[in-house]
């Protein structure tokens, strides 16, 4: 098969490394392959670099994919994915996020690609954006949604929210669970003792670790409202456990958050790393004891799935995806989104209890080690590609 998979930003970031995954995955099993996608840029990083290290997959940076809606530049665009699909001529167009979703549907359909998917990663409807915005993007996912033959939910509650919107019919619909290198996970090369020391953390400080772009909706501010006096006692009270925050990741909220933390004096009780190559995040990883992810919107939260593979207990806003993965109670603790007050109290039984953290962490692992395995994720994308035409 010729298959171009369409991204809008190569970031680095849970839908950019499920696309790249979905690309080497294919190339491994002797198929074309080709990646499309917009101008990268800013502080978010880049997984580029992977994917020039694989010559089997073939790259072609669209300059007018942007992930802002912006009407001539998008007309550029669907000119210029509808001339790269006329030129390349794959048998499967696989779109990924929502501007490179709708743009590369239109050119697919238009140009008759035997076979049109898309990949519901997270939906670009939310209630933390104005009503117009909300209105022009469902009304463009419902125009898009006639224009493939498959959409691809990496979570059931993608499917359950697009359809209560009226987009796509319910045959249409599949979950493949977003995947990754799960052996990176399960059996990483342990930094922990090291990473540690970095900061001056022995075994007793007890880090409550979050991976995610700083940035809006992921969380941060309610965790320095959280956590704020967690930090505060453990400086202040000899007899009061040690606690610390590690945040892995950068963003464009950086400057501000940090502006905070110093307001706050709890800025030397939160480690920061900065931008991390998606390879060092299970060393990272290695070095927390709680992964806490209290993002308000997620198709389904990476970050969970990854800290449960390295046996960490977790802390999610009950959003989404979030609770097919992490079962309250017995893999982790789901928070209502935006209650701080039981943010904190999770936090703090978290603390209080090492013994059942193990526990946790050990059920977390057998619960995600399958199916979130690449080869796993490949296979069924392949086997779809087949089911609905795909030349062999």
């Amino acid at each position: 098969m010729r298959i171009l998979h369409i991204s809008t930003r190569l970031i680095i970031g849970g839908s950019q490394e499920n696309t790249v995954l979905s690309c080497i995955g294919a190339a491994d099993q002797g198929h074309t392959v080709a990646l499309a996608y917009g101008p990268i840029y800013g502080p978010e990083g880049s997984l580029l670099p992977r994917v020039i290290a694989d010559p089997r997959i073939e790259r072609f940076e669209v300059p007018n994919l942007v992930r802002h809606i912006a009407s001539l530049r998008d007309r550029r665009c669907l000119k210029e994915l509808r001339e790269l699909i006329r030129k390349w001529k794959p048998d499967v167009v696989h779109t990924h996020s929502s501007k490179a979703g709708i743009l590369g549907r239109n050119a697919a359909w238009s140009e008759k690609v035997p076979v049109v998917v898309h990949t519901i990663h997270g939906l670009a409807f939310h209630p933390y954006q104005s009503w117009w915005k909300n209105f022009l993007y469902i009304r463009a996912e419902r125009w898009a949604a006639h224009r493939c033959h498959a959409m691809i939910s990496v979570a059931d509650a993608m499917t359950v929210q697009a359809l209560a919107q009226g987009i796509g019919r319910p045959e249409q619909f599949v979950t493949i669970r977003s995947a990754m290198e799960t052996e990176h996970f399960i059996a990483p090369a342990t930094k922990r003792e090291e990473l540690r020391a970095r900061f001056g953390w022995d075994e007793s400080v007890v880090v409550l670790g979050t991976i995610a772009r700083l940035t809006e909706l992921k969380g941060h501010d309610d965790m320095i409202d959280a956590f704020g006096e967690l930090l505060t006692q453990a400086s202040a009270t000899a007899s009061a456990p040690k606690v610390a925050l590690l945040w892995v990741g950068d963003g464009w909220w950086r400057d501000r958050l940090v502006a905070r933390l110093k307001a706050l004096g709890i800025a030397e009780r939160v480690a920061m790393t900065g931008l991390v190559d998606p390879s060092e995040i299970p060393a990272w990883i290695s070095a927390m004891d709680v992964v806490v992810h209290p993002s308000y919107r997620e198709g389904l939260p990476r970050a969970v799935v990854q800290g449960m593979l390295e046996q960490k207990p977790v802390i999610a806003y009950d959003v989404d995806g979030a609770r097919e993965v992490c079962q309250h109670e017995r893999t982790g603790i789901l928070v209502k989104a935006g209650d701080r007050t039981a943010l904190r109290a999770a936090a703090q039984w978290m603390i209080d209890h090492p013994n059942e953290r193990r526990v946790m962490g050990e059920c977390g692992r057998e619960v995600v080690r399958v199916d979130f395995d690449w080869r796993t994720m490949n296979s069924h994308l392949l086997e779809l590609y087949r089911r609905l035409g795909a030349v062999r």
